[in-house]
């Protein structure tokens, strides 16, 4: 059955279906002997279809991984200046995986991995308002007020932020600790916006996607989701951020 380009290449596990858009654009796939582009379509059982000259075969079965990040690993497979990456713990691990989304050198925690890009594209859509959920040890005592311009969005340099749910744990002398979930994915957002409103990102730590909680997970430690975890992050029991 003939399918577009780069939904083979995520079904396959190859990339995400934006990435792998990318690698048709890059002109790195080809299909039957030619260089392909984005309105290509094509059907694994009867196209030669090829990436970096590498003839693709019949896909992998999915991995669906969850993976407690430390502090100080790159959410890549490859580092040029050859920090940490999350390859580095992937030992055992047999199938080529990537890393869903991304969550930044300087913080820790939940990170799903995953070979099968729809999946991946699903978590990642802003349509699918899948919520992610941090604890955050920040600077100062954060009051009402600011938690009130959270909870409704604030403007960033990129536009005004999605309300958020936000609930403040304890305090210490110098130190406030908030839960903050969003659904939305900008670049470093949870700590931009808690700049906005004052408070510098001391400690920041993702413990939940969709209802998917870390739990005891250890730090560096990675498991396989079960049936019934993946089911829900699938979209079946997509839950709302209640704001």
């Amino acid at each position: 059955m003939e399918q577009r380009l780069q939904r083979i290449l995520a079904q396959m596990g190859i990339a995400s279906r934006r990435k792998a858009e990318e690698l048709i654009i890059e002109g790195r796939v080809t299909v039957n002997g030619k260089v392909a582009d984005l309105g290509m379509k094509a059907d694994l059982a009867k196209d030669y279809i090829k990436l970096d000259g590498k003839l693709l075969t019949k896909p992998e079965p999915k991995v669906y991984l969850m993976f407690n990040k430390p502090i100080g690993v790159l959410t890549t497979l490859t580092d040029p200046e050859g920090r940490p990456t999350v390859k580095d713990f992937l030992k055992g691990i047999k199938y080529r995986v990537f890393p869903v989304g991304r969550l930044d050198y300087d913080s820790e925690g939940l990170l799903l991995i995953t070979n099968d890009g729809d999946f991946a594209q699903s978590i990642l859509h802003p349509s699918k308002k899948i919520s992610k959920t941090y604890v955050v040890k920040v600077k100062g005592i954060i009051g009402g007020n600011e938690i009130e311009k959270l909870r409704h969005g604030v403007r960033l340099e990129d536009g005004w932020t999605a309300p958020a749910k936000v609930k403040k744990l304890r305090e210490s002398e110098n130190n406030s600790w908030v839960e903050i979930s969003i659904h939305e994915g900008r670049k470093r957002q949870i700590r931009r916006m808690l700049e906005k409103v004052g408070h510098l990102v001391i400690k920041l730590r993702r413990v939940a996607i969709n209802g998917l909680k870390l739990g005891d997970l250890k730090t560096g430690e990675i498991r396989r989701l079960t049936p019934e975890e993946i089911k829900e992050l699938k979209g079946y029991g997509v839950k709302e951020l209640d704001t």
